[in-house]
């Protein structure tokens, strides 16, 4: 007998001496069990424990086994099945089977097949938990999940996003510099049917056009000085995944035409090949620019622009996202911190005031270089406006004070303390130089909070 658990099993029949029976053989195997009178009860214990296998009668007070197994499949697919038969009839296993059953067995079977039968079971549940784990944390790591935000625009951007990966269509990513494009590109990669192949990204900026045409499409040794032997490239690396293509408006006016031929027929010829190279490959692509009017001035292919835009997304900057910038910098604070291991909860009001009062020009990207900076620099429990670099404090002076420069109400109440001053807090003779009665004087006062 087992010390240690090795799975945990629910055994739905209505035959209290047989499932007492059954529960008792598998318990001295070293496994959990629970036990269930009908399907009502069984699916109350589905919903409230982590449950590896089912062993379900066919016939049951409230429902049919067979058809159990179908809707218990449907909400807890990493769970194996196990149906038992009174007669072992051919028509009942195979109807078990097709709705997702491990397996069936004829009651009254000996225990020498019940056991291995449960040991096969519970290995591939214990799998499928963990492929499901894994998955999991992979959605965390790099899909949708990642994507802080609910504004109108990056909510709008998520939904494109997420209608789009499960097919083979490009996608064009748009958007200012630092405002998460490979992030969606990774996530659309990791919801598509394409997850389980490479996600490979370049910058096409990073390359002379020379070098970037070796990387994107591979060369033959002996092609060019230095071409020593034969290297493959990305578009080959990414065979059956995606490729993302960043700042594709700077790609070569040469290249653009070897990437529509890609994008035509997903086929290429390497430097220095006589012969193509055939890959399949989704294309994802982003850029800053207005390729639209960079077509116009004749420096980006229409013909390429209009194959790489069949489906567009524009990722909003942060400044149109404000009510999103706590919640980005909380998750970043939470990243920063456990790196640093300090404990810090948060953030004051002023240090958001002027984390919202801020243009962003970086985006995302120096949103979170600015949160990095503050942790490091903090020795208390929650950061501070001190601990903002000065181009943050300084913008949010000059934006507070560009906003009074041309607000009525704070116009008025600056101009109504002077009075008061001049006055020496004679509200009467403040009322009379005003030209407003002395109730609309106090009403003010009440107003702008200054009683």
């Amino acid at each position: 007998m087992s010390t240690a658990a090795k799975g945990k099993i629910l055994i739905i029949d209505d035959e209290d001496r047989l499932r007492q029976l059954l529960a008792r053989i598998l318990q001295l195997e070293g496994y959990d069990l629970l036990q269930a009178a009908n399907a009502k009860e069984g699916l109350r214990y589905l919903d409230n424990n982590v449950i590896d296998v089912v062993i379900c009668d066919v016939k049951l007070p409230d429902a049919n086994g067979i058809e159990l197994t179908k809707t218990i499949k449907a909400s807890h697919p990493a769970v194996e099945i196990i149906v038992l038969t009174a007669y072992g009839t051919i028509n009942d296993g195979v109807a078990a089977i097709k709705n997702g059953a491990f397996d069936y067995i004829t009651k009254g079977d000996d225990n020498e097949k019940i056991i291995p039968l449960v040991s096969k079971a519970m290995d591939k549940a214990i799998l499928q938990r963990r492929v499901l784990e894994l998955e999991n944390k992979l959605n965390l790591k790099f899909g949708f999940e990642r994507i802080i935000g609910n504004s109108a625009g990056i909510t709008a951007a998520i939904k494109l996003a997420q209608r789009v990966s499960a097919t083979d269509t490009t996608v064009l990513l748009l958007g200012e510099t630092g405002t998460g494009k490979e992030v969606f590109a990774e996530a659309i990669h990791q919801a598509s049917p394409r997850n389980a192949k490479p996600f490979v990204a370049i910058n096409c900026s990073a390359f002379s056009k020379e070098l970037l045409e070796s990387e994107l499409f591979g060369h033959k040794a002996g092609s060019f000085t230095g071409a020593v032997k034969d290297k493959k490239g990305l578009f080959e690396e990414a065979n059956g995944g995606t490729i993302f293509l960043d700042e594709i408006g700077e790609l070569d006016h040469d290249l653009q035409a070897k990437l529509l031929r890609v994008l035509e027929s997903q086929q290429f010829i390497k430097i220095g090949d006589t012969k193509t190279t055939q890959v399949s490959v989704r294309i994802l692509a982003a850029t800053n620019r207005d390729l639209q009017e960079e077509s116009a001035k004749g420096n980006f292919r229409s013909d390429l622009f209009y194959r790489l835009s069949v489906f567009q997304i524009i990722l909003p900057p942060v400044r149109d996202r404000k009510k999103d910038i706590g919640l980005l910098a909380n998750s970043f604070i939470q990243t920063f911190a456990t790196k640093v291991n300090k404990h810090i909860k948060g953030y004051t009001p002023d240090f958001l005031e002027k984390l919202e009062a801020y243009n962003w020009p970086g985006n995302i990207r120096e949103l979170k270089n600015v949160i990095e900076r503050a942790v490091i620099l903090c020795d208390g429990n929650e950061l501070d406006a001190s601990l903002l670099p000065y181009e943050i404090e300084a913008s949010a002076t000059k934006n507070s004070n560009a906003a009074s420069a041309f607000d009525l109400a704070a116009i008025e109440q600056q101009h109504i303390i002077r009075v008061l001053k001049h006055t020496q807090n004679n509200r009467a003779e403040a009322a009379r130089l005003l030209n407003i009665g002395v109730a609309t004087l106090y009403r003010k006062l009440k107003e702008y909070g200054l009683e």
